[in-house]
């Protein structure tokens, strides 16, 4: 039987991570009922609304890796009972949120030029830049929120943040509803509506977020508003290098899968969207280990603070003990019954069509990547507990892009596997950094339990 001590931390990571893997989902949702609503302006503004929604998410993806340093920092100063750094870690944070999120803006001002010169249509680079410029506002909040949610979760505070984000997809929908169609008085103001409804949700979920970090019990005995405006550049610049080669991991990930769709779309449509379905599947139950992946940066940086390294490995196994458990179950899933979620895309009537089809089998490849997808991301959430982000860095850019992208474009154009062979590629890709990030956490606490014994 597990010791105690195992269960005890299977239990709190659950109670963690669990509504950290539902906030994820509820995030997914706000997007879904973004496209959706946009498929009702025409097929043109749904082309145009998911290109500039895909150039949001991949500025919006690289400043939560910046910011997400906050959390192993957060986490090991309140391990070792350090208030005064876990204030200026999430002080900082915000700071990280401004400094990145101007930027960001700027180039999402810039998407209709961006666009054309990746070589998209002329009229939905240019509606897809009307979007962006009002969705860009949202940038600075969401990753202000984002510093928000990684204090909480070090304080296992998670269920206001799980709130805000269901509330915020009602309250998109509504927007939505209103500016996009012109609804109740309000103008039709189509993209542009969508983009204006995501800065005032986001802008919203931040304000409430700040508001009640200052005012829960809790949390407030940090003082978290003393010396808001005083610079610290020590913590400033261990968030940059913690954080940096973070955003660029996700930023990979991220192209990895963007490849793919590139490399189906030279195969055919019927291809290109066979793939989107199934990435949109698998993306669903990738938010589970996603949450749990939070989850052990938050207990594993606990640990670390508290100097034990023992309870560190636990934090990790118990993350990946959940994350296993339920991937397997979208695995089997995945494997025996992947028509039943495709037609949910298709309908019953598409069900004997060719993209239906290549549906089926890019998922039954995907059932091989769920255990190892689930790994990978664990393992890379425990790593930036112990504040080791560069070397995961490395070993993304090897499985994703060294092995991943190249292997996946062989197999399917050199071999002739068609699309099934690029999801090879994406499997053997995830299973290389699966392995690699692994065994790279269990050296590091080795080496912890190491230096920890000499010190004793």
């Amino acid at each position: 039987m597990p010791s105690a001590a195992w269960r005890g931390e299977l239990k709190e990571t659950l109670r963690l991570g669990l509504p950290l893997a539902l906030t994820q989902l509820a995030q997914i949702g706000l997007e879904t009922t973004d496209v959706m609503m946009m498929g009702h302006l025409g097929p043109e503004a749904l082309a145009a609304g998911s290109l500039g929604l895909n150039l949001f998410l991949a500025v919006l993806l690289f400043g939560i890796g910046v910011t997400a340093a906050t959390s192993p920092l957060i986490a090991q100063a309140l391990g070792r009972r350090n208030a005064r750094d876990a204030r200026r870690a999430y002080r900082q944070g915000l700071w990280m949120a401004a400094v990145i999120g101007v930027p960001g803006m700027a180039v999402l001002w810039n998407a209709e030029s961006i666009l054309l010169a990746l070589g998209q249509p002329p009229q939905a680079s240019a509606d897809a830049g009307i979007y962006l410029f009002w969705a860009s506002w949202a940038l600075v909040p969401a990753l202000m929120f984002m510093v928000s949610r990684a204090l909480l979760a070090a304080f296992t505070l998670t269920r206001v943040v799980l709130g805000l984000s269901i509330a915020a997809i009602g309250v998109n929908a509504t927007l939505n509803y209103a500016l996009m169609f012109g609804n109740w008085g309000f103008p039709a103001l189509g993209l542009a509506g969508a983009g204006i409804a995501t800065s005032i949700v986001a802008t919203l979920q931040a304000a409430a977020l700040f508001l009640y970090v200052t005012r829960a019990r809790r949390v407030r005995r940090l003082h978290v508003l003393a010396r808001l405006w005083r610079p610290d550049w020590p913590t400033f610049g261990a968030i940059l290098r913690i954080g940096l080669p973070i955003g660029l991991t996700m930023v990979m990930e991220m192209g990895m899968f963007a490849a793919a769709v590139f490399l189906m779309g030279l195969i055919s449509l019927d291809a290109l969207a066979a793939n989107q379905i199934a990435i949109q599947i698998a993306s669903i139950t990738f938010m589970v280990p996603m949450g749990l992946s939070q989850a052990a940066t938050v207990r594993v940086g606990l640990a670390v603070g508290r100097g034990d390294p023992a309870g560190a490995l636990r934090a990790w196994q118990a993350a990946l003990a959940g994350g296993l458990a339920f991937m397997s179950l979208a695995a089997l899933t995945f494997w025996f019954a992947p028509l039943w979620l495709v037609v949910l895309y298709l309908g019953w009537e598409a069900a004997d069509q060719p993209v239906a089809g290549l549906a089926v089998a890019f998922l039954a490849v995907a059932a091989g990547f769920q255990l190892a997808d689930a790994t990978q991301v664990i393992s890379s959430g425990a790593l930036r507990g112990l504040k080791d982000t560069r070397g995961p860095m490395v070993i993304a850019a090897t499985g994703f892009w060294v092995i991943g992208v190249p292997l996946g474009a062989l197999l399917a154009f050199g071999v002739g596997l068609g699309g099934v062979g690029i999801w090879w590629g994406l499997l053997a890709g995830l299973v290389t950094a699966a392995v690699l990030l692994s065994l790279r956490f269990l050296d590091r606490v080795r080496r912890l339990k190491y230096t920890d014994s000499r010190q004793g």
